[in-house]
């Protein structure tokens, strides 16, 4: 039976990486010029220079050094805790997150493409920051029912 750490680093490892790679190539269909329109729901392409609603875009080019040391230290946390229940979610999280940060230094800012606008207006998002928010909830839970993460 392999160490809890070694699975640890698989799942996280593998998370991260599904994630990335799906995110990815939804995007560089945008990139390359795929567009939607409907009555709810609009599938465009943005350049979001900040974080969540645009906010900190202010920082510019130092946002993306700025979150890296912050998803090193999400990273380098979950592997402290050697608890495998993290080990998924924090996987989505860390696969969403880099991504985000490596359309940064690739385009000059997070592609999103999925404008949400019926009733409401609501920010325009992706697949990775859909994948960061589901990891939230899921450690969340994780956090305030104990007993569903043993060891």
């Amino acid at each position: 039976m392999p160490s809890v750490s070694l699975r640890l680093s698989a799942i996280l490892s593998l998370a991260m990486v599904g994630v990335f790679i799906v995110d990815q190539n939804i995007k560089m269909l945008f990139v390359e010029g795929f567009r939607y329109y409907t009555e709810c729901i609009d599938f465009i392409l943005v350049y979001n220079k900040g974080v969540a609603f645009s906010m900190f875009a202010f920082l510019d080019a130092y946002l993306k050094y700025i979150q890296i040391v912050l998803v090193m230290g999400i990273l380098g946390y979950v592997i402290y805790l050697k608890k495998l229940c993290y080990a998924f979610p924090a996987g989505l999280m860390l696969g969403g997150a880099f991504s985000n940060i490596y359309d940064r230094f690739i385009h000059g800012g997070v592609v999103d493409m999925v404008y949400w606008h019926c009733g409401f207006d609501f920010a325009v998002f992706n697949f990775a920051d859909v994948m960061i928010d589901l990891a939230v909830v899921w450690i969340l839970v994780l956090n305030y029912k104990e007993k569903w993460c043993r060891g």
